[in-house]
């Protein structure tokens, strides 16, 4: 299963951080990262990990201005894609068809492709104009799983709730990740 990992610029790089060290606990899951410029810049502030650091978390690798990379084109036979964190105006750019990095471009594959396309918003507040490009995203085929606390699992600590979004993110590919703690009832 070949998975493209983008990271934005948005805050949250942690969990596209988190989504790589649990997509290497899939043998079946092969991964080919794409961050954007100010996605390098945000996560070495917010996380404090070099860059060598995070592209060892991946299979495969590709600068953002790279649109000869294998990832921008349709015939690449990705089963999917997912954004983590993903900024409002990677957002736009995909409702729009505005593909000028390769992440842009390799979501815009997915979508005419008709593979998978998850997207972890992180803004807040959400404008109005967010909203239109989230459900217009979403109207698109877009999966918007926004990285909300969970409380019915009685979380401890953030990795409880970074762990739950890793769980619904991975569960939109049929990968069951073993620290997600579904709601089972009563």
């Amino acid at each position: 299963m070949k998975i493209v990992i983008g990271i934005s610029g948005a805050s949250g790089s942690v969990l596209g951080v988190s989504l790589l060290k649990a997509l290497q606990g899939f043998a079946e899951a092969e991964t080919h990262l794409v961050v954007s410029r100010l996605g390098w810049q945000t996560l070495v502030y917010e996380t404090g990990l070099a860059e060598d650091d995070v592209k060892s978390l991946a299979q495969h690798n590709y600068a953002a201005d790279n649109m000869f990379a294998p990832i921008a084109s349709g015939s690449f036979a990705a089963d999917g894609m997912i954004i983590c964190p993903c900024s409002m105006k990677t957002v736009a750019g995909i409702c729009s068809g505005f593909s000028d990095n390769l992440l842009l471009r390799a979501a815009d594959c997915c979508l005419k492709e008709n593979k998978p396309l998850v997207l972890v918003p992180r803004e807040m507040p959400l404008s109005k104009l967010h909203l239109r490009n989230l459900s217009a995203a979403a109207e698109l085929g877009c999966a918007i799983i926004p990285p909300v606390l969970t409380f019915y699992n009685h979380p401890r600590q953030v990795e409880d709730h970074i762990d739950h979004i890793i769980g619904k993110i991975l569960a939109q590919f049929g990968l069951c990740y073993s620290n997600f703690r579904p709601w089972e009832g009563e």
